[in-house]
């Protein structure tokens, strides 16, 4: 029998950026506060809804900025895995706070719809325009780290959308200005409330998992398992669990029966860089068993699951 916890991957390449975040947030706060000055004097509620949208984005962008900073933290003897947790309750949080903006933006727009009122809509195109250059450079921020961390794609994707949105809030202005129809304000609101819904609804989906243990949605498990069993020498593979360390690591534990027990360190090492490459599992625990010691332990903690679902019945 051996085992092996693999830290492969577990180095951080990605570079530091704490000045990205630190520059968006400076923009989006001043943009932010921009968009509600102008927002009331031109009695434009798209303005105002792309404003709280642009606050949750600041606050995402804040609880990814602490996430990312407590998973650089060392693991201690009682958080054995060190804080890389947090960016996954970052996610989580940052979904909840979208979804309270979304109810709002709704609630103003059902009252616009109820007692129009009108708008100025050379301020909308103004502050809107500003909107789209501001959002367009934080997006640019974190272009460089998009492909090798999740929390800096998203932050960028989120910054790409707000672009767009606030580019729609422009359209709203040069259509209102054109037609004087003041409903198109409300109406745009109600679209950027969808467009932060369709986001929103698969982060929440996404980090509530990752909350739970859930396998990560780019793994399948099925063909990790497929991969393990059909490796030579190897007879039975189970307790096979896959979850996630934070919204990059990805952790594996199994047990795999061998038959025949030696040279298994070759083998190890196989699986390991394997995993990494074709799975993305950085972190990976295997217990190699005989033949004779798997069966008896597959036996042993078949029956303990069983006595747990009874135990859970009761």
């Amino acid at each position: 029998m051996e085992h092996n916890h693999s830290h492969h991957g577990h180095e951080h390449h990605s570079l530091n950026h704490g000045r990205a975040f630190a520059i968006g947030i400076a923009l989006n706060m001043a943009f932010i506060m921009v968009e509600v000055i102008f927002g009331i004097k031109a009695n434009s509620l798209a303005l105002l809804a792309d404003a709280g949208h642009n606050f949750s984005d600041v606050l995402g962008l804040v609880l990814a900025w602490g996430a990312s900073w407590l998973s650089q933290w060392h693991p201690t003897d009682k958080f054995t895995y060190g804080f890389r947790r947090s960016s996954i309750l970052a996610a989580l949080l940052n979904a909840l706070l979208l979804l309270v903006t979304i109810g709002g933006i709704v609630w103003e727009a059902i009252g616009r719809f109820l007692h129009p009122s009108a708008s100025h809509a050379s301020i909308i195109i103004g502050v809107a325009s500003v909107g789209v250059v501001i959002n367009t450079v934080t997006a640019l921020l974190f272009m460089a780290g998009r492909k090798a961390d999740l929390n800096i794609r998203g932050a960028f994707l989120h910054m790409v959308a707000d672009a767009a949105i606030s580019a729609g809030v422009v359209l709203a202005g040069v259509l209102i200005a054109f037609t004087g129809i003041q409903l198109i304000d409300p109406v745009v609101s109600i679209i950027v409330a969808a467009i932060i819904f369709m986001g929103t609804w698969n982060l929440l989906r996404e980090s509530f998992n990752l909350a739970i243990d859930a396998v990560p949605e780019h793994i399948d498990a099925d063909h990790v398992e497929l991969y393990l069993s059909t490796l030579p020498n190897v007879k039975n593979v189970h307790h096979l669990h896959i979850w996630g360390l934070s919204t990059t690591d990805v952790a594996l534990t199994v047990h795999m029966v061998l038959s025949s027990p030696d040279e298994n360190n070759e083998l190890l090492a196989q699986i390991r860089e394997e995993l990494h490459h074709r799975f993305g599992i950085s972190h990976a625990t295997i217990q190699f068993e005989s033949s004779e010691a798997g069966i008896c332990l597959a036996r042993r903690c078949t029956l303990h699951s069983r006595i747990d679902e009874e135990n859970a019945g009761d």
